[in-house]
């Protein structure tokens, strides 16, 4: 077997980023387990029709897991077609049944339905990695639903929210990518024994004097692969399928990565609100010791930009598949569908473990409400204010002169005014008197029915995921 070091190029697929998991699904070896896999299936169903003999298909399954990769590639330099390399290489270890193996297939009945199965299983393990990160955050969401933090618009500080309301808002984005995720995964199908542009001819000439129709052998081996094939297709399956499903992964990609860009801005210092988990022996800069980067959730980021950008690459090979097939998306989709996978497998689990192990700086939301709060409670003051008698402009126009000097005073390093400013503001204190004034801004602008919002989307999110769980252990 040829083995690669770190001395020549390697992806970093290979070795960095994804699991174990995902790197075997989209192993060279388990496709060619999985080409043989099919190549047993046909010989079977071939059997029942009696084109073959059931000692030639027996030969055949006996030798399925027998992968010779050394002799593969020997066979590919000779001639240039890994697939009829595989054959051949099959062929030579079943001395009964390997003259009839690939009997009536072309290339792409195999290889299209191992890729079929391959994007099955990935995306069934992607759905536990989005299981796992959805748990953790309705986790969080309800634990932390009346938690209340001052709330940002335009990165500026805008009326106090609750912490659990927040990571609500990431957990139902991820909720949808969940249930784009379930729609997407029954629609996923090989192409079926269909030939080699799709109309099954040379299956209609194999079975002409047998009892079985292509329709039929075509159903008996896809219910033995335990997949569907489409209705119709032409020498591949439609390349859309690739870009539906790259698509559902790159929305998941966009949802992993606002998480984790608002846990990199609420770990900046001057916000300070929320940090990802840092180890005791972590360096966080080579030149600067006392940092401390929030490196896993920049990682998220840098990942999640790859995943839409290999999502445009199977866009491009549905659109550009001219006619019955064109070969310009064989090689791309060798890196592209694996590494997509491999990306949004290591952006889940980065970021479950972020998630599991958020720090949450209590001390810092505090700050930031007394700071900041106090702006946000002058809303409930100007509706006062109106109630009470006075012209809602001129008010607003009062209350704004105060919160700018207050924002000036900030600015200089001094505690927010905005209370006393507003309270002894004359215009203000003839319609409401000063010690009122004090309590609408003590009391603050509320979070309205936020926590009891967090609260539903977290228990819906947790039985949604632990019903699947119940109903597909595998699946997680």
């Amino acid at each position: 077997m040829t083995t690669y070091s770190h001395e020549t190029f390697i992806s970093p697929f290979t070795w960095r980023y994804g699991s174990d998991e995902m790197r075997s699904i989209w192993s060279e070896y388990h496709k060619r387990r999985l080409w043989r896999r099919i190549w047993v299936a046909l010989a079977e169903v071939q059997a029942e029709a009696g084109l073959v003999t059931e000692v030639q298909a027996a030969d055949l399954r006996a030798h399925a897991e027998d992968i010779d990769w050394e002799r593969a590639q020997a066979l590919e330099r000779e001639l240039r077609h890994d697939l009829m390399a595989e054959v051949h290489a099959y062929a030579e270890q079943c001395p009964v049944g390997g003259g009839i193996i690939h009997l009536g297939a072309t290339s792409m009945d195999v290889e299209d339905n191992a890729d079929a199965l391959r994007i099955r299983d990935a995306l069934l393990l992607v759905r536990g990695r989005l299981a796992a990160l959805l748990q953790a955050l309705a986790t969080h969401v309800e634990a932390e639903a009346d938690t209340m933090v001052m709330a940002y618009t335009h990165l500026q500080p805008a009326e106090p929210t609750t912490l659990g309301y927040r990571l609500a808002q990431y957990a139902q984005d991820l909720f949808e990518d969940w249930a784009s995720l379930e729609q997407t995964l029954p629609r996923v199908k090989g192409k079926g024994f269909k030939g080699a542009v799709g109309t099954a001819s040379s299956y209609e000439h194999l079975l002409s004097d047998a009892s079985l129709s292509p329709e039929e052998m075509e159903r008996r081996i896809m219910s033995r692969l335990g997949i569907a094939a489409f209705e119709v297709a032409t020498q591949t399956y439609p390349r859309k399928m690739d870009c539906l499903v790259l698509d559902v992964l790159a929305a998941l990609a966009q949802s992993c990565y606002k998480l984790a860009l608002d846990i990199r801005l609420l770990q900046s210092p001057p916000l300070g609100e929320l940090s990802e988990p840092f180890g005791a022996q972590q360096v966080g800069s080579s030149a600067m010791p006392f940092k401390r980067n929030p490196i896993t959730s920049e990682s998220v980021c840098s990942l999640a930009r790859q995943v839409v950008a290999l999502a445009r690459v199977s866009w491009d090979n549905a659109a550009h598949s001219a006619l019955e097939r064109t070969l310009d998306d064989s090689a791309n989709r060798r890196s592209v569908l694996p590494e997509t996978f491999l990306a949004i497998d290591d952006i889940l689990m980065r970021l479950t473990r972020v998630v599991k192990g958020l720090r949450i700086n209590r001390e810092g939301i505090a700050r930031n409400l007394a700071t900041y709060g106090p702006f946000a409670a002058t809303e409930p003051l100007l509706m006062a204010l109106v109630k009470a008698g006075a012209s809602r402009q001129e008010m607003h126009e009062r209350i704004r002169a105060c919160s700018m000097a207050a924002w000036e005073a900030l600015q200089r390093g001094e505690t927010n005014p905005l209370i006393a400013l507003l309270a002894e503001d004359r215009e203000i204190t003839q319609y409401l008197p000063a010690i009122q004034v004090r309590a609408i801004i003590a009391q603050g602008a509320g979070v309205g029915n936020a926590p009891a919002r967090a609260v539903r989307l977290a228990r819906r999110i947790t039985a949604t995921v632990q019903s699947v769980a119940s109903n597909h252990p595998a699946a997680q």
